[in-house]
């Protein structure tokens, strides 16, 4: 499987993080529709993870090969803030890749929240009707 460029991580994720942010009603049939877009989205966002993390893992090797000598005088904090330094891009493709698949997480939750509250009032109608 290829490894996403860079650029477009973080095009795509700007694409979800902006359908997370759109409010989502009480209502039954949209959340049914929501659910199975925040699914794929769960899915490609643990993917955009992985391909982050392996862009970091990319800049984090280069960097210690050419700045290995100067790196094994350093106390291990230093070494790794400065590797945080160096891949401040990188780990900001991570962490974002990692909120946004949790928050496709919590909002598949509501999502099916939603879908049990409509069908328990479902329920409760019938049987007040029957």
């Amino acid at each position: 499987m290829n490894i996403t460029p860079k650029e477009n991580i973080r095009k795509e994720l700007e694409d979800i993080q902006n359908f997370l942010e759109i409010t989502l009603s009480e209502d039954v049939n949209e959340a049914v529709l929501r659910g199975n877009d925040l699914a794929v989205y769960m899915a490609r966002s643990g993917k955009l993870l992985a391909d982050a993390k392996s862009h970091r893992d990319d800049m984090i090797k280069s960097e210690v090969m050419s700045k290995i000598k100067e790196l094994m005088s350093l106390p291990a904090s230093t070494t790794n803030k400065f590797l945080d330094a160096l891949t401040k891009d990188e780990n900001h493709l991570v962490n974002w890749a990692d909120r946004i698949n949790a928050s496709c997480s919590r909002q598949l939750e509501w999502c099916r929240t939603i879908i049990s509250k409509g069908k328990a009032e479902m329920q409760a109608l019938q049987m007040y009707q029957g």
